[in-house]
């Protein structure tokens, strides 16, 4: 396949990787938490939401253009396309009473020069874990989270892609979506619109290989909207640790029963050979 027009060639020896987190969250309706919207059908039990975000939140939209979602077909629109926003997540929120299995298709921006990839998510409404305090903490909160963390290869990236993936951040000016601020009175005392902040605003400067809104890089703690960390990784690695510590234990300990066996039976043996020899 021919590569597109104007993204050069690509960078030979080379791989990005770039983190995200997909899923879903779901919440039982209740009359005080959580109350069911009016129009929603008596026997949906749940409202959820299906997402593709970056890790803590941060801005992805720089190489990821578009989402796709294809959610169950007995609900309205299955098919769900959603463009990027600049700050904000990729999501399709609604409401059910069963679980089912999620396709999202990922389609990135047109320097990339990638095919879209196909992603399977099973959305689930009823607390799950490994042990029931997991289970538990899922019912006092009234959250079910289902989230699963990613790792984006760009392999051999094309040269105006590798720019965009590694050039950094670009602060976006006040006004414009994602930045955290609203746009300021226009003359006469109007208010101006986002897209005219955007327009009057000075265009936003390349950090110098800074990271700031744009980074995907991996936080170094966890936080309450990213359980993902670094943190997080060296406990998981811990815990596989103790769990190796733990096995080779038991290993050895069954190596010295066998040993302590074989001798026996090996004395056994000498005992039968010895009485036969011996009648």
């Amino acid at each position: 396949m021919a590569p597109p027009s104007g993204v050069g060639k690509r960078v030979k020896g080379c791989q990005i990787y770039r983190p995200f987190v997909y899923g879903t969250t779901s919440r039982p309706f209740d009359d005080k938490k959580n109350p069911k919207p009016p129009g929603v059908p008596d026997d949906h039990t749940h409202s959820w939401k299906v997402f593709v975000k970056g890790v803590d939140d941060t801005d992805i939209t720089y190489w990821l253009r578009r989402v796709q979602f294809k959610l169950h077909e007995s609900i309205p629109n299955p098919v769900r396309m959603i463009d990027g926003e600049p700050g904000k997540p990729f999501v399709v929120e609604e409401t059910g009473w069963g679980e089912f299995e999620i396709t999202l298709k990922l389609y990135y921006i047109s320097e990339s020069g990638e095919k879209p990839q196909t992603l399977y998510h099973h959305l689930r409404l009823h607390p799950y874990g490994r042990n029931d305090e997991e289970r538990e903490a899922m019912r006092e909160t009234g959250q079910v989270p289902a989230w699963t963390y990613e790792e984006q290869l760009f392999n051999e990236p094309y040269e105006a892609f590798y720019e965009i993936l590694t050039s950094g951040a670009i602060a976006l000016p006040k006004g414009v979506a994602g930045s955290g601020a609203t746009g300021s009175p226009a003359a006469g005392g109007a208010s101006s619109s986002s897209a005219a902040n955007a327009a009057l605003a000075p265009i936003g400067k390349r950090s110098e290989g800074g990271v700031l809104a744009r980074s995907a890089m991996v936080p170094l703690t966890s936080r309450q909207k990213s359980p993902f960390s670094r943190e997080t990784e060296q406990l998981e690695i811990q815990k596989l640790k103790n769990a190796q510590n733990s096995v080779r234990g038991m290993t050895e300990k069954l190596l010295a029963e066998l040993r302590v066996k074989e001798e026996q039976l090996a004395a056994l043996r000498k005992e039968a050979t010895e009485a036969m020899a011996g009648g």
